[in-house]
């Protein structure tokens, strides 16, 4: 059997695993996610600022209409239609400005704002 494994209960196991969900579990404690509200035909806040590796999640907050998030300097990468009480979430790797506005509503416009 190889190091680093043993054998408990008839299933093999990491011997290390705690250590690996330590890990795994810190990492993912360190992202963050901000949230952006969508209400009254607006993004709300308008504009957020991050750090790389973090992410936003847009909430669809209106009571009958449907709402997305389009890039338009990333090839018009566009997120699914958010129904009400439906989000979407995007991490974000990269540092820049990321300016979006909502596919059918274009005049609802926002900022993600990534820093390293």
């Amino acid at each position: 059997m190889p190091s680093g494994l043993v054998k408990h209960s008839g299933w093999l196991c990491l011997k290390r695993a705690p250590l690996v969900l330590a890990l795994f579990s810190f990492a993912a404690l360190a992202e963050t996610v901000v949230e952006v509200r969508i209400e009254g035909y607006q993004f709300r806040p308008a504009e957020v600022s991050i750090k790389a590796g973090d992410s936003v999640r847009w909430t669809n907050h209106e009571k009958r209409t449907s709402h997305s998030v389009v890039f338009p300097a990333e090839g018009g990468l566009e997120s699914e239609r958010m129904f009400p009480d439906e989000s979407w979430q995007r991490r974000f790797d990269k540092p820049g400005r990321y300016a979006y506005h909502c596919g059918p509503h274009p005049e609802m416009t926002g900022v993600v704002l990534v820093t390293e």
